[in-house]
């Protein structure tokens, strides 16, 4: 039975003094989309420029009559400002039985508010809001995008998948006349499994790995390239979908690996065992072998 901030509890029944919070996916929008809050937070309005050069030098004769001409372009741009909000407030009830039961009323309901707010952001940036005219980073269409060649993966060859990311990263430079180039890949997380999962010939080496090293940008820039899954089906279903790499993880160097990848992608809470283990039983034995070194200095016979 509940009232506000009232329970019922057994005088037999152990109280654990923790609350478990729920947890909840990672805000990904700062780490993605450069963040301006210089305007004031009530314009209706913010205006902003861009500029560009014109020009192209060419041959001329001697009386100089047909110089071609250079010059530069300003054009404004304008973009609306929409008010959003959220609240969190206490009633009358909660008030008093706090002061009856010497409680400070907690930031729970202020943190909650921030939460739904940021949820909201990382939403609208991401995927846009039709009702307000907003275009996302993963819908916009004046974002380069590339057909995989063999769609979903499914029966696509290493070669076949590199060549796929290798083309979208020189798409990026072609669309910009080779003044920007793509150095982030945002996955949904089947693609970013089959990558994850899948080995690169016979060195055992998983294409994801192999990816991050080996690509157009690295090659280009000596930069690593970042690779990220967008986790719509934990935001369409509410379910988080476990993740076991199997087969070939022989070594804790390797299980090292996946747990590095976990860890950037998906966060901590795929850490707990409900949602990531290893399927490998020999990697037991290393392990095993590990810890002995750990303690005693030394390894015994593999």
């Amino acid at each position: 039975m509940q009232a506000a901030l009232g329970f019922a509890e057994s005088q037999t029944s152990h109280v654990e003094q923790e609350v478990n919070a729920t947890v909840y996916p990672e805000i990904q929008y700062p780490a993605l989309i450069p963040v301006d809050t210089s305007a004031h937070p009530f314009a209706k309005t913010v205006t902003y420029y861009s500029s560009d050069k014109f020009g192209q030098a060419n041959w001329v004769n001697g009386n100089a009559g047909d110089i071609p001409m250079a010059g530069t372009e300003l054009a404004q741009h304008e973009t609306s400002v929409h008010m959003a909000g959220i609240g969190y407030g206490w009633g009358y009830e909660e008030i008093n039985q706090a002061q009856m039961l010497n409680r400070n009323l907690q930031a729970d309901d202020a943190i909650a508010a921030r939460q739904a707010y940021e949820e909201m952001v990382d939403r609208v940036a991401l995927k846009g809001d039709t009702g307000k005219g907003f275009k996302g980073l993963i819908n916009h269409n004046e974002v380069t995008a590339a057909s995989a060649t063999t769609g979903d993966w499914d029966d696509a060859t290493e070669d076949e998948i590199l060549n796929d990311i290798n083309s979208l990263i020189l798409g990026v430079s072609a669309d910009t006349n080779h003044t920007a180039m793509a150095d982030t890949m945002l996955l949904p997380y089947a693609k970013l499994n089959k990558l994850a999962t899948s080995r690169l010939g016979d060195n055992k080496v998983p294409i994801l790995t192999f990816l991050k090293e080996n690509n157009t940008y690295t090659a280009m820039t000596g930069k690593p390239l970042m690779i990220r899954a967008i986790r719509d089906y934990y935001d369409r279903t509410g379910f988080r979908v476990g993740y076991k790499p199997a087969g070939g993880i022989s070594k804790a160097k390797d299980a090292l690996v996946y747990l590095s990848l976990i860890k950037d992608e998906l966060g901590d809470r795929w850490l707990q065992p409900d949602l990531f283990r290893f399927g490998a039983s020999s990697l037991l034995g290393d392990i095993e072998r590990q810890l002995e070194h750990h303690v005693t200095g030394q390894y015994s016979a593999s």
